[in-house]
């Protein structure tokens, strides 16, 4: 199998996991792209309860937590990934309001129309960006907020190349005005979308990896299926460097109506 015709998620999911905690984040994303995002949410206040949707080791949670004073619930299918951020809650003294727990996307342990806000950097792909926008509605509030950042097409026509890797590693990719109408159609009423710049996949994504890779390399030594990963994450970062003018993460921001 070469890495050209495989996806990330065909890898053992605890290597994943392996690789992936020696990041910051777990995808592209930036402090100042979440805060622009959190910008077009009203004022939240101390009752306000909110949930991270495949929180990952919590980068992007921190930085809600230090701008929002309500209660925080990260989740997330990975273990490890919880235990650091839990760590990491307690070292930024929000821990008495930022939990992270355990669990699937698939089944969310909250009350039907119990959250102001759900939050999901670079993860709603696991279940599908249009399944996750109506399935999770139920739990927002009237006026509740769902801001997700999600991979997109900047053009309509782009290079063989790159459409292939993406119609195979995930083929719900679309375009931008495709997917605002997918949330006015799930019954939110579309508030802002804005494209993440470069650095957020480069500076923030790309190159922490060339550290990481060392060390789980060390870790895994000969682990072939370690040594694949790498591979296409290489190949995945060689694309966007080529191909980064056709498609990268875009924040969708949308309020239920």
């Amino acid at each position: 199998m070469s890495k050209e015709n495989i996806s990330i998620h065909e890898f053992e999911f605890d290597v994943i996991c392996d690789y992936f905690s020696r990041t910051e984040r777990q995808g592209p994303g930036s402090d100042e792209a979440t805060m622009r995002a959190l910008q077009f949410v009203d004022v939240l206040g101390t009752d306000a309860r909110i949930a991270d949707i495949g929180c990952g080791t919590g980068g992007q949670t921190m930085v809600l937590a230090r701008n929002v004073p309500g209660r925080i619930t990260g989740i997330d299918l990975a273990p490890r990934f919880i235990d650091i951020f839990n760590a990491k809650a307690a070292e930024n003294g929000v821990a008495d309001r930022v939990k992270g727990i355990v669990g699937t996307m698939e089944e969310l342990p909250f009350e039907e129309a119990s959250l102001d806000m759900i939050w999901s950097e670079g993860a709603i792909y696991n279940i599908g960006f249009e399944r996750g926008i109506n399935e999770w509605r139920r739990f927002l509030k009237p006026d509740g907020y769902l801001v997700v950042s999600e991979s997109s097409w900047f053009t309509d026509e782009r290079p063989d190349e790159i459409e292939q890797f993406w119609k195979e590693s995930y083929a719900e990719m679309d375009t931008i005005p495709v997917k605002l109408a997918q949330m006015q159609r799930a019954g939110y009423l579309p508030l802002a979308a804005f494209a993440l710049p470069e650095n957020c996949w480069l500076d923030n994504f790309y190159v922490p990896q060339a550290s990481a890779r060392k060390a789980f390399m060390q870790a895994h030594p000969g682990n072939r299926t370690a040594e694949m990963l790498v591979s296409f994450q290489c190949h995945e970062e060689e694309l966007y460097r080529k191909y980064s003018q056709y498609y990268g993460y875009v924040f969708y921001i949308g309020r239920k109506i």
